[in-house]
């Protein structure tokens, strides 16, 4: 893991996240990564928690208290803080997965009684035990009487000459008085020390029965302290499961608390670690870098091969897409746009980055690559990063057998990425559809690299360009341009042009794409405008026509009163309502319409379930609608319904200690153990039983090898008789 670390350039970086431990401890987390993330994201939210006491790491102290052993005050003390953190937090934090997994810890009575017998600075308090006081008392008064004796002393006639000065030294935890030679003729007394003046350092005579007294009271107190440290250890040796618990529990919040506490102190943010195999980056920035050019980048291919100009940040782009995979496999926080990347996590990451070549082991650069490689045919699920994939070799042949490889390890299901200046290679690999191009951009108006990338073609490497600017003689670069020769010129001319036209359609189609947003923006706008338009139309009509009716009625009652000329005044007007409210005809362009459109239906929208002889039936929101076919305008798409996401968190109340694997393949038996050993480790136990049977011998080998390398094991063999024999194992962690 250092390795891998220092290759990525995330050592510094990893450093400063370690410094937020109480205590050190592994990046990994061991069990399920969403549980994990779903307690880091929840107490990203609360505030003001204190952070967890610096302790240290005390497995052999838990390995002590097994064997009945006696621990040391100090030792003692270390438990107490992690008892105590965590009877802080079942008091602070009530609610939510927090609340819950606090308020399961049950702290023993008999734990919390001796959580109170020490104070802040890790001793026992005197209330403790009655003859702690009687003892500081004389302690103190011992001391009293030494610095009265050694000030009558200092102030003695007869010593004045011999004294370098008249301070009381503490030497070796002993009260001393600073002399020259010659001293013993007025003063009995050890020396001590030898000052750097070649003074000598004396403790007086008159002091020895006082320091007597003084080492018998701390004898007496060692007594007492050692007493109550071996009835405290008896005690804990009787709940030594639950100190290994609450010491395993006490690293798991830990590593959350320092998680949550480093990205809000440096403005990270964490990414869900996904399974597709994908890597979609926004805006990430490598934490080696001070002040780095966000990278963005869509990696769904198998491999990706980045070609182009010398120092254009295709290796730290290399390196960010493996250490973003990196940190996200941890839980650990990073620079970038988390809503919207994307990052899967890889069961391991290779780093193929550096010179192999070594005067102590005797090996090539190119055997050296050669070595790393072979390692990778018998692994999966793995994501692998490669730099100068042709170096140490002839080009040509290189990019025949890098191809095969390349090829071979996709088979395998291996995501890749490279970088390369062998245009070959990338030509010969850019015909496989799971292969990505990514060219580095050079700006060849200010001769310098951009740290961009152009997705889809093959980059110049600039090497000529990269000598002149960093002070190679032109001369000599014009040299080497002609014994290069004019053909291969050419054809790096045409990638550049390739380059530009790509970068120049890219510009245009952005600015295709921005034009036709707008236009749909607009033709949504006259849409809304026309109907606007047309239902004030319908309103005004409807009005005019209430008015003609109302002038009708009225002119039917004034016939019936036989007032004539009154009646005609009301006709009249009448009529002047029916030429106002004499209906233009719009006539909509007609939309052929289907089963499966979304339609608008007045105010109602919905979508047509059948047709039939032109009557509609239209599903709005569960009301099933039946009308005439002409009545209805055709809408857009609905909107996109979001997925239910389902977390499923495993229930203390259904886990087990044992696990039954009769009868199935060796890949479904290791893969239901995995998880059956990650929701053991999380319950905490410590000890688990796993059947297999004896049969041909295949799952039980499968399972031991397994276990061979799986990280939290402590160790692993035959059950007893009475609990399988041979046809069963049992595992401690």
């Amino acid at each position: 893991m250092k390795k891998l670390l220092l290759k990525l350039d995330l050592g510094d970086f990893i450093e400063l996240f370690n410094s937020f431990l109480a205590r050190e401890k592994p990046l990994y987390l061991e069990g399920d990564t969403k549980i994990h993330f779903g307690y880091i994201n929840e107490l990203n939210k609360i505030e003001g928690i204190k952070s967890p006491p610096s302790v240290e790491n005390l497995d052999i102290q838990i390995a002590h208290l097994n064997k009945k052993g006696v621990l040391k005050i100090y030792e003692i003390y270390s438990f107490v803080k992690i008892i105590n953190y965590f009877i802080y937090l079942k008091k602070i934090v009530t609610e939510g997965k927090l609340g819950i997994w606090f308020a399961k810890i049950e702290i023993p009575l008999e734990i919390i009684e001796i959580c109170g017998y020490f104070d802040d600075k890790g001793e026992l308090k005197k209330s403790v035990d009655e003859r702690f006081e009687s003892i500081e008392a004389s302690l103190k008064e011992v001391k009293e009487q030494m610095n009265q004796t050694l000030r009558s002393i200092i102030s003695s006639s007869k010593l004045t000459p011999y004294l370098v000065d008249s301070q009381i030294h503490y030497i070796n935890n002993q009260e001393a008085l600073l002399l020259r030679g010659g001293f013993n003729h007025v003063i009995k007394g050890s020396v001590v020390s030898r000052s750097s003046g070649g003074f000598f350092y004396v403790v007086p005579a008159k002091l020895t029965s006082l320091k007597d007294r003084e080492s018998e009271l701390l004898d007496r107190k060692e007594e007492i302290i050692y007493y109550y440290a071996k009835e405290i250890s008896t005690l804990f040796s009787k709940f030594v499961k639950f100190l290994s618990f609450i010491n395993r529990e006490f690293d798991r919040f830990d590593a959350y608390h320092a998680r949550v506490a480093f990205a809000k102190s440096k403005d990270l943010e964490f990414c869900t670690p996904k399974r597709d195999g994908s890597i979609k980056l926004v805006n990430f920035a490598h934490p080696a870098l001070e002040s780095p050019k966000p990278i963005s980048i869509d990696f769904k291919k198998q491999t990706l091969m980045v070609t182009g100009v010398n120092a254009g940040g295709k290796t730290m782009l290399l390196k960010s897409i493996l250490a973003s995979s990196l940190l996200c496999k941890y839980l650990l926080p990073m620079k970038i746009d988390a809503q919207n990347s994307h990052i899967s996590t890889f069961k391991e990451i290779y780093a193929i980055l550096d010179d192999p070549q070594n005067v102590k082991n005797d090996i090539s650069t190119f055997a050296g690559r050669m070595s790393e490689f072979s390692k990778l045919f018998v692994k999966k699920d793995i994501l692998i990063g490669v730099d100068e994939i042709e170096l140490g070799t002839d080009a040509d042949e290189a990019a025949s057998l890098f191809k095969v490889i390349i090829e071979k390890l996709m088979q395998r299901g291996a995501k890749i990425v490279i970088t390369t200046h062998h245009k070959r290679l990338a030509s010969l690999l850019a015909t496989n559809e799971e292969v990505e191009l990514l060219a580095a951009i050079y700006d060849e108006k200010n001769q310098i690299p951009t740290f961009g990338f152009l997705e889809g073609t093959i980059g110049k490497s600039y090497a000529f360009e990269t000598a002149l600017r960093y002070g190679i003689p032109v001369s000599t670069v014009k040299e080497a341009k002609d014994i290069y020769g004019e053909d291969k010129e050419k054809l790096n001319e045409l990638i550049q042009k390739n380059i530009d036209l790509e970068l120049k359609m890219k510009k245009q189609s952005l600015e295709l794409d921005k034009n036709l947003d707008e236009l749909k923006r607009l033709k949504e706008l006259l849409k809304d405008e026309r109907e606007k338009f047309v239902e004030e139309f319908n309103k005004k009509h409807i009005r005019l026509e209430r008015d003609f009716l109302n002038a009708i009625n009225e002119a039917k009652e004034a016939i019936k009163t036989k007032d004539t000329k009154e009646a005609h005044r009301f006709l009249n007007r009448a009529n002047d309502f029916k030429k106002k409210a004499k209906r233009v005809k719009i006539e909509p362009k007609s939309e052929e319409l289907k089963v499966g459109d979304r339609v608008k239906y007045g105010n109602s929208k919905g979508e047509i379930k059948s047709i039939k002889k032109g009557i509609a039936s239209i599903d709005c929101d569960g009301i099933v609608l039946r009308v005439p076919l002409n009545t209805l305008k055709k809408v857009g798409k609905p909107p996109k319904k979001m997925k239910k996401v389902v977390i499923n968190k495993p229930s203390n109340a259904n886990s087990s200690i044992t696990l039954d694997l009769h009868g199935l393949r060796a890949e479904e038996a290791i893969e239901k153990l995995d998880k059956f050993l990650s929701d053991a480790l999380i319950n905490g136990y410590d000890e688990v039983l796993v059947y297999h049977g004896i049969g041909t011998g295949k799952l039980a080998y499968a399972v031991r090898k397994f276990l061979e390398e799986y990280p939290s094991l402590v160790s692993f063999g035959d059950a007893p008789a009475n609990m399988g024999g041979y046809g069963a194992t049992l595992i401690k962690l």
